[in-house]
């Protein structure tokens, strides 16, 4: 009598393997799906601050903030003219650059705001806003988090 070798896999050993997988992923996704956020408020967080570098320039260069016209201000930013952040691909940010209350631009007072654009990944991320003394926020309302160190991250 001869014996035959079996090859290949049961039904069993293969869904386990599926099972095992899915457990994986469902461990794995959220994790990456916060990496993915993390890395694109650092990104914003890197473009409000070569926005304000761009303004304080502009203030060394022409001594007064009042002949700085915004779209000067977005077009001479790292990323390009816009005032949505990426400029490329899908935007996920709203910037605006507006004096801080009871003042005027050509003041030494503005700040640099970036709302999240409803519908779109960053939403449940919070505001970002940078001042003229540096000064960082996120979030908004009573989870409105603001100081001069580590306010943008978790």
């Amino acid at each position: 009598m001869v014996k035959r070798s079996r090859q290949g896999f049961t039904l069993i050993e293969l869904m386990i393997v599926v099972a095992i997988i899915g457990v994986l992923a469902a461990i794995a996704y959220p994790s990456y799906q916060s990496y993915v956020i993390k890395t694109k408020r650092v990104d914003m967080m890197t473009e409000m601050q070569q926005i304000a570098s761009r303004i304080e320039a502009n203030k060394i260069t022409y001594r007064r903030y009042d002949r700085i016209p915004l779209s000067e201000i977005f077009s001479n930013t790292v990323s390009g003219a816009g005032t949505t952040f990426p400029n490329n691909g899908t935007a996920l940010y709203n910037i605006t650059v507006a004096p801080v209350s009871g003042t005027t631009l050509n003041g030494r007072n503005w700040t640099l705001t970036a709302v999240p654009i409803p519908g779109r990944q960053m939403k449940n991320d919070g505001n970002l806003t940078l001042n003229f003394e540096g000064e960082k926020c996120r979030g908004s309302g009573t989870a409105k988090r603001c100081g001069f160190g580590d306010e943008w991250n978790d």
